[in-house]
């Protein structure tokens, strides 16, 4: 099982339309996919026509859980969709009161990775929303995470967003108990090749993360509000639209850098 993190500490950056076209693309292509909605906003949630502010079974219990967390049953708190392969584990506003809860308590960095043991052998990969703040979700979602997504728009302020980013990755990889370092990709996204903003934008991330941005854009795109109203993924929905074609060829680099070949169908 793969895990990918998608977060960036700016909001609007299209860390949910990521996910959501992501999950829709490896679905569609066979894979047990499960997105874990982490944001306290909760619009994967929503996207997916579920309440935050009412539902009754959601990631939340993972946290009340605490250090058991291996004890619980997360496959029970796991909705299906009406995608084939695709399942969510849903957000509850409550989400937004565990900073105040757990930020003092030892040990409340890794129950998503912990819980996560519980259903490994039922999927390929499990895609996590996170919020844009640093916390104990996003935290969580750091060290549970094989690989680092990091959507950047290319527009003016999203450059002091990725800094904030970058920073938060290198605290979290001096604390993080494992060989080597986090991996990220910077996915440029909502380019706008008629604007200067974009065209400025993409060439300063090229220069100071060369090593680390792909190589293309995912491109301003109507169709992706049109498939949030309708409540499916893109690349459901219409799979031959320019952002579709973005969103797939991004997933194939990180099906070449990222998977082991065992993985790949």
């Amino acid at each position: 099982m793969r895990v990918w993190a998608v977060a960036n500490q700016k909001g609007g950056v299209g860390k949910t339309t990521t996910v959501v076209s992501l999950a829709g693309h490896l679905s569609m292509q066979g894979y047990k996919t499960l997105i874990l909605d982490m944001d306290p906003h909760g619009s994967m949630s929503s996207y997916f026509g579920l309440d935050p502010d009412t539902i009754k079974q959601s990631l939340y219990q993972i946290f009340q859980a605490k250090k058991n967390v291996l004890a619980l049953s997360v496959a029970s708190l796991i909705c299906g969709t009406n995608f084939k392969n695709l399942s969510l584990l849903p957000a509850s506003t409550a989400l937004a009161t565990l900073d105040r809860q757990l930020g003092t308590i030892d040990g409340m960095g890794l129950i998503v990775r912990n819980s996560l043991v519980n259903i490994q052998s039922r999927f390929d990969f499990v895609i996590i929303d996170c919020p844009p703040q640093l916390g104990v979700l996003m935290v969580n979602a750091l060290a549970a995470c094989d690989h680092l997504i990091i959507p950047v728009q290319t527009e003016f302020l999203a450059l002091k967003g990725l800094e904030r980013m970058t920073h938060t990755l290198q605290m979290i990889n001096k604390v993080k108990n494992i060989d080597q370092c986090l991996q990220f990709t910077i996915l440029p996204t909502m380019y706008d090749c008629r604007t200067r903003a974009s065209i400025y934008t993409l060439k300063e991330l090229n220069d100071k993360y060369k090593e680390n941005i792909w190589d293309s854009v995912i491109p301003v795109d109507t169709q992706f509000r049109e498939a949030s109203k309708a409540g499916k993924p893109l690349p459901v929905m219409s799979p031959k639209d320019r952002g579709s074609v973005a969103y797939k060829e991004f997933l194939d680099y990180l099906v070449k850098s990222d998977i082991p070949q065992s993985k790949v169908s």
